[in-house]
């Protein structure tokens, strides 16, 4: 799904910046020069900040966060089991408990907070929107792709809306 916005024409009042940069250096599209790298197997590094100038999640990180994420994963580890799936289907499945459009449940998404995600500084709307922005840009011809990488967190509003709050 591509929605198109008409936006108005006001030229170039900026001037483009010129990145020096060396062959042994990749510039991401944020303008962040990030050497590449090579580990000493010849193998890739990961670099320190992504395109968008943040750095990567430390998932070894010890903090208060990081034990409610481990706990998180660990009651649904318990409770993948064939009877709780087949209880929460029949509980579930009748699809009556709510009716919405998909962007109301993007826009509603920015009040849960996700149990299993240890980063809480990007809201979970922009966390979809860049995200189906990225598959868009990587994969253009793909449109049932965009649109699944846009809706990827809506089991997390299904979750909390109906599991949590019913």
């Amino acid at each position: 799904m591509t929605i198109l916005i008409e936006q108005p024409e006001f030229g170039l009042q900026v001037e483009e910046k010129q990145i020096p940069y060396d062959t042994n250096e990749l510039i991401l599209d944020g303008g962040f020069v990030v050497p590449k790298q090579l580990s000493c197997d010849g193998g890739f590094e990961v670099p320190e900040i992504n395109s968008f100038g943040q750095s990567f999640r430390d998932y070894n990180a010890e903090s208060e966060r990081q034990k409610t994420v481990e706990e998180f994963y660990r009651v649904q580890h318990i409770n993948q089991t064939y009877d709780y799936v087949k209880k929460m289907r029949e509980k579930y499945g009748k699809l009556d408990k709510v009716e919405m459009s998909i962007w109301e449940c993007c826009e509603l998404l920015n009040d849960v907070v996700d149990d299993s995600d240890p980063d809480l500084d990007e809201p979970q709307i922009e966390h979809l929107l860049q995200t189906a922005e990225a598959i868009r840009k990587d994969y253009p011809n793909d449109d049932w792709l965009h649109l699944t990488a846009l809706i990827h967190g809506m089991s997390l509003f299904i979750y909390h809306y109906l599991y949590i709050t019913i």
